[in-house]
Order: structure tokens, then C-alpha cells, then sequence
């Protein structure tokens, strides 16, 4: 598994991403080949997310610890 960071860009009336090909290589992917692609954006604002629901933790404390855990390897 690969991952990079790159940008979403408009092709025709549908949306693409670059892989570089030192990557394409790094994992002997072949044109055709079927592939599975996960889209993470950069930065998510969760707190718009948890909404009006109460948890154990405050909302800022969990936000924190989910950044650190994608953000912070």
C-alpha cells in the first residue's frame, strides 16, 4: 500500500488524481489494473461533525486525539 499526497483535478465533467510514477513503479502497477483508492481530506473540521451530541470527553479533547493519531506519525 502507497500513500501520497496530491491534488483533486477536473477532467471533463469528472474529477482525478496524479500518481506519481516513482509510486507506480514502487508497487509494479500496470495501466488497466484495477486499483482501490481511499480519499482523506487534508484536514477535516470534526467538530461540525459530532453535532449536539454529548460525550464522555469534551468534543476539543477527541479532535485533538484523532489529529494526532492521522496527523501525527
Amino acid at each position: 500500500m502507497i500513500e501520497i499526497k496530491t491534488k483533486l483535478r477536473k477532467w471533463g465533467n469528472s474529477f482525478g488524481v496524479v500518481v506519481p510514477l516513482n509510486k507506480i513503479n514502487q508497487e509494479n502497477l500496470q495501466e488497466g489494473q484495477d486499483i482501490k483508492v481511499f480519499l482523506v481530506r487534508e484536514k477535516v473540521n470534526l467538530g461540525r461533525l459530532f453535532g449536539s451530541h454529548k460525550f464522555k470527553k469534551p468534543v476539543e479533547q477527541m479532535m485533538r486525539e484523532i489529529d494526532e493519531e492521522l496527523y501525527n506519525d
